[in-house]
C-alpha cells in the first residue's frame, strides 16, 4: 500500500463521533452501534455477544479464522455514596486517575439522562500549605448543585451511577489528536479502517477476518477473554495503546523508550507468539514502516494476553500506538502513528496464509 494518507474526511468525522461518545466499561452498546454503522459496507455479517462486543467478519464460512483487535471502553467512575449535605463520593470504574478529577466537569449517567456535575476542590486560601492534602480516592468529591441528599434522589442520581468526562476531540498542532478515550477507541477506529482499505482495495483474503471490538478490557480483559470462546481464531492481532516515555517524570529504565511520531511500537512478551511477531517486523521492514519496540515482563497487560491463553493457545501478538498522558481527558497520538499502524495491520494481513500455524516445530 502506498505511503499516502489513509484518513480521509469521511473516517475523521466517524473518528470524531466515535470519541465522543461516551462508552465507559460495561455500557458500551451505543459506542459500539456507531462502530458498527461505519464497519457494515466493508464487512459479510456481524456477531455481537451478551455483553456487547462487536465483530465484523469477512469470509464468515472459511476455517481458518484472523482476528485484529481493539477495545471498546472507557474508564469511567461510579457514584458510590451519596452524603446527607447532597454530595457523591465515588470508586473506579477502570483504572481512573484521582489526581486528574478536581476541578474537572462530569457528566453522571441516569434513566433521565445526564446529570452535570463538578469534582470540588477546596479553595488554596483554605488548605494547610505546610501539610497539604493530594487528591486521592477516599477524598474527591461530586457537586451536583443539590442542597441534599433527598435532592440528589429527586434528580435521578443513585448508587451505581455511572460517571464520565465530558471532554471532547481536538486536533493539536494539525497532527496531534487529543480526546480522553484514545484508550482505546483509537484501535476501533483503527480496525475498522484497516476494513475499509480491504474493502476498498479490492483485496480477497484466504482465511476468515474478525475484526472485533471488544468491551471490558479496563476491569481484565473481560471482553476479549468471552469472545475468544465464540470466534475460536488461529491467529490474533492486537492493537492498544503503550507510553510514550518521552514527557517529563517518566523513568526511561523502567518503563522503556517509546514517542509519538516514531512509529508502531511493537512488544516482546511471554503472551507475544515469536513467529508471528517477526511476521509483523518483517512486514514492516519490507513496506518500509517506521516501528519500535517494547518489552514487557509477565504480561502485556492488554486483550493479547486474553487471546493468546485462550481455547488451548492461540498464536497472538500486539501492535501498539504510542500515547501521552493516558487515563486523563487529553491523551494524545500522532496522526502519522495512527495511520502507520493500520498500514502495518493492513501489510500483515496479506502476509499471512490459509492455514499457518506459526508452529516452532514445523
Amino acid at each position: 500500500m502506498s505511503k499516502e494518507k489513509i484518513i480521509n474526511e469521511k473516517s475523521l468525522e466517524f473518528l470524531e463521533k466515535y470519541l465522543n461518545n461516551p462508552s465507559p466499561t460495561g455500557y458500551e452498546w451505543e459506542g459500539q452501534k456507531i462502530w458498527m454503522d461505519y464497519v457494515k459496507p466493508y464487512v459479510d455479517e456481524f456477531i455481537t455477544d451478551t455483553y456487547g462486543t462487536a465483530v465484523g467478519v469477512i469470509n464468515p464460512d472459511a476455517k481458518y479464522r484472523v482476528v485484529i483487535e481493539g477495545h471498546s471502553d472507557e474508564i469511567s467512575w461510579y457514584v458510590n455514596y451519596i452524603t446527607d449535605e447532597g454530595l457523591l463520593y465515588v470508586i473506579r470504574n477502570g483504572g481512573s486517575d484521582h489526581q486528574i478529577a478536581p476541578s474537572k466537569w462530569v457528566d453522571i449517567h441516569t434513566k433521565n439522562g445526564i446529570v452535570k456535575g463538578v469534582f470540588g476542590w477546596p479553595a488554596i486560601h483554605t488548605r494547610n500549605k505546610a501539610k497539604e492534602e493530594p487528591p486521592k480516592l477516599d477524598n474527591i468529591f461530586i457537586d451536583i448543585g443539590a442542597k441534599d441528599k433527598e435532592e440528589v434522589e429527586k434528580m435521578g442520581v443513585h448508587v451505581g451511577c455511572v460517571i464520565t468526562y465530558p471532554d471532547q476531540f481536538h486536533i493539536l498542532n494539525k497532527d496531534k489528536f487529543v480526546c480522553r478515550a484514545l484508550d482505546n477507541r483509537m484501535g476501533g477506529f483503527m480496525i475498522a479502517e484497516v476494513a475499509r482499505l480491504l474493502k476498498e482495495n479490492k483485496k480477497e483474503l484466504p482465511f476468515g477476518l474478525y475484526i472485533t471490538n471488544s468491551v471490558q478490557e479496563e476491569i481484565g480483559l473481560r471482553g476479549a477473554e468471552m469472545i475468544t470462546q465464540t470466534i475460536k481464531p488461529n491467529v490474533a492481532i492486537v492493537t492498544d495503546v503503550c507510553h510514550d516515555t518521552t514527557t517529563p517524570m517518566i523513568n526511561k529504565k523502567t518503563e522503556g523508550e517509546t514517542k509519538i511520531g516514531d512509529g508502531p511500537v511493537i512488544s516482546y512478551a511471554p503472551a507475544v507468539q515469536n513467529k508471528l511477531r517477526e511476521r509483523i517486523l518483517e512486514t514492516a521492514e519490507s513496506n518500509k514502516i517506521p516501528f519500535q519496540r517494547n518489552a514487557s515482563s509477565r504480561y502485556t497487560g492488554t486483550d493479547t494476553d486474553a487471546f493468546a491463553y485462550s481455547n488451548g493457545g492461540v498464536a497472538s501478538a500486539l501492535i501498539s500506538l504510542p500515547l501521552r498522558y493516558m487515563h486523563t481527558t487529553v491523551e494524545t497520538v500522532h496522526k502519522d502513528d495512527v495511520e502507520n499502524v493500520i498500514r502495518l495491520i493492513y501489510e500483515t494481513l496479506l502476509n499471512i496464509k490459509e492455514g499457518e500455524t506459526f508452529s516452532y516445530f514445523d
